[in-house]
């Protein structure tokens, strides 16, 4: 007699020498029939790479991916496959939250990146919003997605010039292809945000970073609002060079009128601040505020880097060591 569940690999990407991989006591927890359920740790240096080895290997007809970080909610495959009975569903994704134990900093990164100021669209990843619904690429996070491991073998797996950013590429190929991406916010798992300031700003630069990189692999018209970021610090740059070489030299309501966008800017981020208290606090709405200022320097900064960065192709990964445990 036939199973009436597919079998699920769970694929969790780690670093070689990472003991405690709690994605993997997670993984135990799921929901699902033991026999019907295959839980990969592929380690390596480079994620992208990892997930296509162990996508290759995998013999589930859906497979989880999992950061080793991400403690994916027990009842997630079981709420998935209820979507997945429409078969033109490719993947379902949620938010991942930040965990009520997680340090206070931790809490005030967490409030950067569920609004809508510093992430617009993509705070989705990070809270719980609205219904389940059709998104694109921007709402859905590969640390806790859940995929048909037929579709991604047919486009040839994640693009492994990209990281981060692998899986966007490949999501905006699925919908090209007329298939669905269907975000759930009660399909999540816990996974706490950067442990440090400096930790935090880079996730920022090298997001920024993969986004334009993703543009110059993948171009579309859904990159245009990322290009909102780095125009910004151009604008900042442009702005200081005028007040310190231009003072003297251009008229005073031209000066007046470039700090008007700027005006503008520091007005909308108060506003989101405000908005932010009545689910965040006054203390950590107010702390996150100049962090999300910096969510958009450092995204900026990192975009423009990524712009004209060296891209890496399958074959110069070719040589990236990478090991694949089949947990039992």
């Amino acid at each position: 007699m036939s199973h009436p569940l597919p079998i699920v690999s769970v694929i969790i990407a780690a670093p070689p020498d990472l003991v405690d991989v709690k994605a993997l006591s997670a993984a135990r927890k799921l929901d699902y029939p033991a026999d019907r359920l295959e839980i990969l740790v592929v380690r390596g240096r480079q994620p992208s790479v990892q997930r296509n080895v162990a996508l290759r290997a995998a013999r589930g007809e859906w497979v989880y991916f999992l950061d080793d970080d991400a403690l994916a909610e027990p009842g997630n495959l079981q709420r998935a496959a209820k979507l997945f009975t429409d078969t033109k569903v490719a993947m379902i994704g949620g938010p991942n939250l930040c965990p009520a134990d997680a340090p206070a900093l931790e809490k005030v990164f967490a409030v950067v990146l569920a609004s809508w100021l510093a992430f617009g669209p993509s705070r989705a990843r990070y809270l719980a919003v609205g219904q389940t619904r059709d998104v694109g690429e921007k709402e859905l996070i590969l640390c806790s997605l859940l995929a048909r491991r037929e579709d991604l073998l047919r486009l040839g797996g994640f693009n492994e010039a990209l990281y981060p950013n692998e899986e966007n590429a490949l999501m905006d190929q699925l919908r090209a292809g007329g298939r669905r991406l269907v975000y759930d916010p009660q399909f999540f798992a816990w996974r706490r945000p950067r442990r440090t300031l400096k930790a935090f700003l880079k996730m920022l630069r090298t997001y920024g970073r993969g986004r334009a990189e993703q543009f110059r692999l993948n171009p579309t018209p859904g990159s245009a609002l990322n290009f909102v970021p780095p125009l910004f610090c151009l604008y900042l740059v442009g702005l200081l060079v005028a007040a310190v070489f231009g003072c003297g030299r251009l008229p005073a309501w031209l000066l007046a009128g470039m700090f008007l966008p700027l005006a503008g800017y520091s007005l909308a981020v108060l506003l989101q601040t405000v908005a932010s208290v009545p689910t965040a606090g006054i203390v950590r709405s107010f702390l996150a505020l100049p962090l999300v200022v910096a969510s958009h320097l450092f995204y900026g900064f990192g975009f423009w880097r990524g712009l004209f960065t060296k891209l890496k192709t399958g074959a110069d990964r070719s040589d990236v060591p990478v090991t694949l445990e089949k947990i039992q």
